[in-house]
């Protein structure tokens, strides 16, 4: 009994020295690179002595004079390196790679016997990482793979849903990793959304007082900051000949775009040895504008990309790191396109020749994005250890399996900016129905007109029979449609694609819901405005409002309408009929007008109130003059009353003068009302009251605003233009 009650005891103590003991955590790093990542977790283990004992392992490029050294910089952090291998067989291609993994296999088991750790962490999608990951699971040992989940769009997506399938616990950035994972069959209760760890040191440090002499002391004395470019490609080992050749062609539009530029050696990768040979064979390691160097600490590092005027190259810091400071960033080929990024990441996917590359630093360099915090909050450290403590080491190793579905992302590709964006435009006018491809650039590459039916049912299907031919056409062209845009006369909710109330000039257009329809038919994104304010936004994008903040579009057609640009936005107003200017009231006692009320100013400017005053002089056989040319069976139009006026009619002059005051008193109540610093007159009757109504508000303006100019459009399709800004500015990320 004695000898139970002594074994007993033993147990208990054994026990409670078990739930006292410490995690033996070993964190492996391989390379420079993901030794950024690992650092903060190095540090936070290490401040917590009491938890945790902390087991340093380094092994691959790290050890290698060429790469340089950079264990050195781990040493200097104060870390004890507890084991040093040797892995990396040299070479640079896809055997030495094999190799080198083969090395690794050999030489772990021994140092993993040794060290006994707990837990193993491994970052990534490296191939030593994935020898650490081989090793670790076959001798039983649970490991924590960090940045799982991603897809980057190489090899390495490969190697690192391998490492994942080893892995027994997960830390990832971002929510869609975490969704791959989960659809990779990974038990959702061992992974943590933790987001990466480097965001804690660089949200951190980034706003250093020093920051300047780390650049100049790269970069030289003269550079100024967002003046210079970082370059970092690695070579892509599942096409090392195209990446080499993309490379050159960086290397070439650097230098023939003329900036100073930090060059970083690429990885140890294959292929990297020849992509150093095309870099010295450039002279760019004597090139006055570069400095190439081969490592430089992170902490300098995170200073030199977020002053950046751009960063160029295949890094995942370009798609990770860089987006945390708004710096623009040029990826290069297909080993990032996978990754989630922020505005700041232009793709060239197919960068086959220079001038693409070229033309891709002149649209990013110098820009500013807003900050992104896709990859993190600054918090990634503290959730990792919390993590750590959790783990059940008696929990058994063996995983569970589950089958959810991720939806695919989408990423933007230079190409389809230069060269194919557009967008579907209708008009839908009182004569015609008008549907048009316009390009990025404001070009309509076809346009298709038909007279506009009167019943609804008959114009809805015209109008989707002219969409769906143009859609098929653009295909021809070369043209990717990346949505519609609808222009139509009346009061329109464009959040919902509605027309409210109709012109008398459509019939049977209130009410109608446009979006659904042509969605439906299309599967294209459906927007849909007044003609008015597709007016304003097409002088925005593409005439003279381009980039004035306020200004006033006035239409001088068949009726008087228009559009407001205030402080770079359009104005709809609470009911959605905000800028209904041809119906600011001149007169109480003025002409009856199509609204119902009296003294509008469509009931003097518009083509239909000359067109009016026209055949009520005609009708008084006061119209004709000499020199006109009127045949007896012509309808009267108001082109009549204008051409009586310029050879002399002194009654036909009269209406117009009326009609010109009329409409500079109200774009002068528009002046004191919104205080625009432009207004443009569009449509068939521009030309004839720009001249008018600049004098009168000489006049009759407020001193403050009398010398606002008054311009004519100078855009010949101002209701297609306008439809199709729409698609253009809402359903890209970024406009140029």
């Amino acid at each position: 009994m004695q000898r139970a009650k002594e074994k007993l005891d033993k147990t208990k103590m054994e026990d409670k020295n078990q739930c006292q003991r410490k995690l033996r955590v070993c964190v492996a790093t391989c390379n420079r690179a993901d030794y950024s990542k690992l650092a903060p977790i190095m540090f936070g283990i290490k401040k917590q002595p009491e938890e945790f004992d902390l087991e340093v392992m380094v092994l691959g490029s790290h050890l290698i004079d060429d790469y340089g050294n950079t264990f050195r910089m781990i040493e200097q952090d104060d870390f004890d390196i507890g084991s040093k291998l040797h892995t990396i067989v040299r070479g640079e291609d896809e055997a030495a790679m094999v190799e080198s993994v083969g090395l690794a296999l050999v030489k772990l088991p021994d140092v993993l016997q040794r060290l006994r750790p707990d837990i193993l962490v491994v970052h990534g999608d490296r191939f030593d990482a994935l020898a650490l990951a081989t090793a670790a699971a076959l001798m039983n040992i649970r490991i924590l793979h960090l940045e799982g989940g991603e897809v980057s769009g190489t090899i390495d997506d490969s190697i690192r849903h391998s490492i994942t399938k080893l892995a027994h616990y997960h830390a990832c950035c971002t929510r869609r990793a975490e969704q791959h994972l989960i659809a990779m069959c990974e038990d959702h209760s061992r992974i943590l959304l933790a987001g990466c760890p480097s965001y804690d040191k660089l949200l951190s440090s980034n706003h250093r007082d020093d920051y300047m002499d780390i650049i100049r002391s790269w970069l030289g004395d003269k550079v100024q900051e967002r003046d210079y470019i970082v370059a970092l490609q690695h070579p892509v080992t599942t096409d090392i000949q195209h990446s080499i050749k993309i490379y050159g062609l960086m290397l070439d539009a650097l230098i023939s775009f003329n900036k100073k530029t930090l060059i970083l050696f690429p990885n140890i990768d294959a292929g990297s040895k020849e992509m150093v040979r095309v870099m010295r064979k450039k002279g760019i390691e004597q090139h006055p504008n570069f400095r190439a160097v081969k490592h430089i600490p992170f902490e300098q590092f995170i200073q030199l990309v977020s002053h950046a005027g751009c960063m160029i190259g295949n890094s995942s810091c370009g798609v990770r790191e860089a987006g945390a400071f708004g710096t623009p960033v040029i990826n290069l080929g297909t080993r990032q396109t996978g990754r989630e990024t922020g505005e700041n990441v232009l793709h060239v996917r197919d960068a086959d020749t220079q001038n693409k590359v070229y033309h891709a630093l002149e649209l990013q360099f110098g820009k500013r994005y807003p900050c992104s915090k896709i990859y993190g909050d600054g918090n990634a450290v503290p959730r990792i250890l919390k993590f750590l403590r959790t783990i059940d080491l008696d929990e058994p190793l063996q995983k569970t399996f589950c089958f959810p579905i991720v939806k695919d992302s989408i990423s933007q590709d230079i190409d389809h900016i230069l060269e194919t964006q557009s967008a579907l435009a209708i008009d839908l006018g009182g004569t015609n129905l008008r549907v048009a491809i316009v390009s990025m650039r404001g070009k309509i590459v076809k346009k298709y007109t038909q007279p506009n039916p009167k019943k609804y049912e008959d114009r809805m299907q015209l109008m989707l029979k002219m969409c769906t031919d143009a859609t098929r056409d653009a295909v021809s062209l070369n043209c990717r449609v990346l949505g519609v845009g609808v222009s139509t006369g009346g009061r329109v909710n464009p959040q919902e694609g509605v027309v409210l109330h109709s012109t008398k000039l459509i019939e049977e257009w209130s009410s109608v819901d446009l979006r659904t329809p042509i969605a439906d038919v299309l599967q294209l994104p459906v927007w849909v405005d007044n003609d008015g304010n597709c007016a304003a936004l097409a002088e925005k994008k593409f005439g003279h409002g381009k980039g004035v903040e306020n200004f006033v579009t006035v239409i001088t057609g068949t009726g008087i309408g228009g559009g407001i640009i205030h402080q770079n936005e359009l104005v709809h107003g609470s009911t959605f009929c905000a800028a209904e200017l041809g119906h600011i009231m001149v007169s109480l006692e003025g002409p009856q007008c199509s609204c119902g009320s009296r003294g509008c100013i469509e009931a003097y400017a518009s083509g239909m109130a000359l067109q009016k005053e026209a055949k009520r002089l005609h009708d008084e056989d006061r119209l004709n003059v000499d020199g006109m040319d009127m045949k007896l069976t012509e309808p009267i139009t108001a082109a009549h009353l204008i051409n009586a006026a310029k050879l002399g009619n002194c009654e036909a002059d009269a209406v117009l003068n009326k009609a010109s005051t009329a409409l500079g008193v109200g774009i002068v109540n528009m002046l004191h009302i919104v205080n625009p610093s432009l207004v443009i007159l569009s449509g068939i009757l521009a030309s004839l009251y720009q001249a008018p109504v600049q004098h009168i508000i000489s006049e009759r303006a407020l001193v403050s605003a009398k010398n606002i100019k008054v311009v004519t459009s100078e855009l010949e399709e101002p209701a297609l233009l306008g439809a199709a800004s729409m698609v253009l500015d809402y359903a890209t990320r970024r406009t140029y």
